[in-house]
């Protein structure tokens, strides 16, 4: 037999297996309809397992394992079909909640109460400035304080950095969105260009001490690595290492902070495009205490807990998969108080208006014994 009809015969069976599948989602939909008239979950894992030993079995020594991942995607797609199938009944109160955002039609004013970590010339500054032409800005000491201040009502947002192109996330703010609760109602990626700053003409080979933010340090790790005789110094900004710089009046200790610092401070520019990688991005986020999801957003943030069993993280991913969603961010952070158990943290590509979307989130919402929907904002 040649190719041509060999790719023949394996396009009947194709055929066959098509009908076939469309015949099974057929008998799912039935089985949906039974789930929530009997009030029963959809994933039954028992169920689940038995088939997969089964289909294993019968497929032989060769093709057994194969077997069984082609039937847990078929399961896969069965379970995110269920999901959509009973999605109307579920999540009353964040259809309530997204309805009321989106029928009040808010977006971010011009001119707002807005805080942000540092000092004038941080990385916020200028991404504050970005997202609002005429912000009335606080500068806060530290990330909490931020949240604070958005809490507390003193400011009426809040911009932080979440994480870096070259070195990852933020991990202090992950946290602190779990423990205040705001939401995120835009976010900025602002490109980031390091400078190595000193106070007057200072000869590089006498530096002694070097400051910035950790992640200014981190992102201009390789300069640190060359010069191992430098002392590193954590910062809480990069501006405000800059200014303390500034005030100190050192020749041997220099900053990594914007260009702006250098002329907010009267510093000089020793060395630009400093950080590692040319090609580098710092995204914020704008947090408030009301959901505002603006016209064209695209872009949704969720926090979320799983079971504490095998396959559970990739059960929950391939139900986004089966919505063709793009995951763009998963981040894990542990829990307090528990055993190895952690918050995870997801980024995807979409729009609440969107009905399957708006279906997998209420979903997600009454299965999970946590949930959280950060917000649905321009990405």
């Amino acid at each position: 037999m040649d190719l041509e009809a060999l790719r023949g015969e394996i396009d009947e069976i194709d055929s066959e297996l098509v009908r076939l599948f469309c015949r099974r989602m057929d008998t799912v939909r039935a089985v949906a309809q039974y789930k929530s008239e009997h009030g029963l979950p959809v994933f039954h894992p028992e169920r689940e397992r038995k088939v997969i030993e089964k289909v294993s079995a019968r497929a032989g020594k060769e093709y057994g394992t194969g077997a069984g991942v082609l039937f847990q995607t078929i399961m896969d797609i069965s379970k995110s079909y269920q999901h959509i199938q009973l999605s109307g009944e579920r999540g009353a109160r964040l259809r309530a909640q997204i309805g009321a955002a989106l029928g009040g039609g808010a977006t971010l004013p011009k001119k707002a109460r807005v805080a942000c970590q540092g000092v004038p010339g941080a990385y916020s500054h200028e991404a504050a400035r970005q997202m609002f032409p005429s912000p009335d800005l606080s500068f806060c000491g530290q990330f909490e304080d931020v949240f604070e201040a958005v809490r507390s009502g003193e400011c009426d947002y809040g911009v932080l950095p979440i994480e870096n192109s070259s070195n990852g996330s933020v991990t202090r703010v992950y946290d602190l969105l779990r423990d205040y609760r705001l939401t995120i109602c835009r976010s900025y990626k602002l490109p980031v260009n390091h400078c190595l700053l000193t106070s007057g003409e200072t000869d590089l080979l006498k530096l002694t001490d070097i400051y910035s933010h950790e992640q200014g340090l981190g992102q201009c790790s390789q300069f640190l690595r060359q010069n191992p005789q430098l002392r590193v110094h954590v910062y809480r900004n990069t501006a405000a290492a800059a200014k303390f710089v500034a005030e100190s009046g050192s020749a041997t200790a220099a900053a990594i902070a914007s260009e702006e610092c250098a002329k907010l401070y009267g510093l000089t520019v020793a060395a630009r495009d400093f950080q590692n990688a040319r090609q580098n991005f710092t995204r914020f986020i704008c947090m408030g205490r009301e959901l505002i999801i603006e016209p064209g957003a695209n872009k949704i943030s969720l926090s979320l807990t799983l079971p504490h069993t095998a396959g559970s993280l990739y059960r929950l991913i391939s139900r986004f998969a089966a919505q063709s969603l793009n995951l763009t961010k998963l981040e894990s952070r542990p829990l307090p108080d528990t055993d190895f158990e952690f918050l995870f943290y997801f980024d995807f590509e979409g729009s609440v208006r969107e009905k399957p979307v708006l279906d997998l989130l209420c979903s997600l919402q009454e299965e999970l014994g946590h949930f959280e929907f950060l917000g649905n904002y321009k990405g």
